[in-house]
């Protein structure tokens, strides 16, 4: 076995139902008093579930998280946290309340406890992704790392179906990456397999009942393992796709992920062959690239960036920007793969086929 590092996951985790009614007992364990609750309008309901919980240890809802955290709403909520005297944060909901709250987690010096609703596994990293002047940067600092995050099987039930689905393959993507990543190891690796295959057993069987307890369980698990992947080891050419179209583009954020990972998939994994064994092993299939794609078409979701409104007028201006801060990748690229990629998720055709050696899938 090759020599690698491995830094344990610093965050604790509550997992299971109703785990959300401890929320109380992990702000007084923190020795904190003064709740700020972060959520999005959309679950501005969600948010009032936690100041009903927590009682008077909620000294206020900040209900304005939008996508890719913006500065400017960051600098709106980090007023309202000041105002209110807070000393933790406490987000709610998917990636645009927990970015904030990472954001705020950051300015303020205070310490956050997520409770994610979503699969996007923002949750488990300290990395903050936020957008200023139409450009989306990333941030990681030990600081945005959340405290404490509580995993509620109850609270995904809600969660509407097709999100569901593009939240799941956002995760998915999560792992894929990490199973190339440059400061990879073996022990993440089993963590991405694990996660992948519990994401691509529950996908389809939410589709079919929204509700189902061991279903919502298995996502949410494959979620969090998923999210630990990102948070501890580099990401390549899908997610610096992905933030680029993502945040350039204003275009919805897991809908850009599920798109966009099959055709960054095609062209890396055939430079990394353990990556692919892993992938089939964890897909249950031999072509997992095409099974990602497969199983995206099989959720609904849509095939093209050109559906969420980026056309082809988009591709050089996103082509040069991804191309503008060198990053690392399995595969080289040049101005020109680059291109051909996002031209053919903007046209939604299905992703090339792999050459591993003499053996092509």
């Amino acid at each position: 076995m090759p020599r690698f590092t491995f830094s344990g996951v610093l965050t604790r985790v509550l997992f299971g139902s109703r785990t959300v009614e401890s929320i109380g007992s992990e702000v007084e364990r923190l020795d904190r008093r003064r709740a700020f609750v972060v959520c999005s309008t959309p679950q501005q309901r969600e948010g009032e579930l936690l100041r009903d919980i927590l009682g008077n240890s909620c000294i206020d809802v900040y209900s304005g998280a939008v996508l890719h955290t913006p500065t400017r709403v960051t600098k709106d909520a980090l007023h309202a946290l000041s105002g209110a005297a807070a000393d933790c944060i406490v987000s709610i909901g998917g990636g645009s309340a927990i970015g904030l709250g990472k954001a705020l987690a950051l300015r303020a010096e205070m310490p956050q406890i997520c409770v994610p609703t979503t699969y996007a596994g923002s949750e488990m990293t300290p990395i903050l992704g936020q957008t200023e002047d139409g450009e989306k940067i990333t941030l990681t600092a030990p600081a945005i790392l959340p405290k404490v995050v509580v995993y509620d099987v109850e609270l995904t039930k809600s969660l509407p179906t097709r999100l569901s689905a593009a939240s799941g393959l956002n995760a998915i993507a999560h792992a894929a990456e990490a199973l190339y990543a440059q400061n990879g190891n073996p022990i993440i690796s089993l963590f991405a397999q694990e996660g992948i295959a519990a994401l691509v057993r529950s996908l389809p069987r939410i589709m079919l009942d929204p509700t189902d307890d061991q279903s919502r369980s298995d996502a949410l698990y494959g979620a969090w393992l998923c999210g630990v992947c990102l948070g501890s080891v580099g990401m390549a050419l899908h997610h610096k796709l992905c933030h680029v179209v993502g945040g350039s583009f204003d275009l919805s954020h897991a809908e850009t992920h599920a798109i966009l990972l099959p055709h960054a998939l095609a062209y890396n994994l055939e430079a990394t062959p353990s990556a692919l064994e892993a992938l089939r092993t964890a897909t249950g299939s031999n072509d997992p690239v095409r099974k990602v794609y497969d199983l995206s078409r099989a959720l609904d979701l849509p095939a093209s960036l050109g559906e969420l409104g980026f056309g082809e007028e988009s591709i050089e201006r996103a082509t040069k920007l991804a191309m503008k801060n060198s990053y690392w990748n399995p595969r080289p690229f040049d101005h020109s793969s680059i291109r051909e990629i996002l031209r053919a998720a903007c046209d939604g055709r299905p992703p090339n086929s792999i050459q591993v050696g003499n053996y092509r899938i």
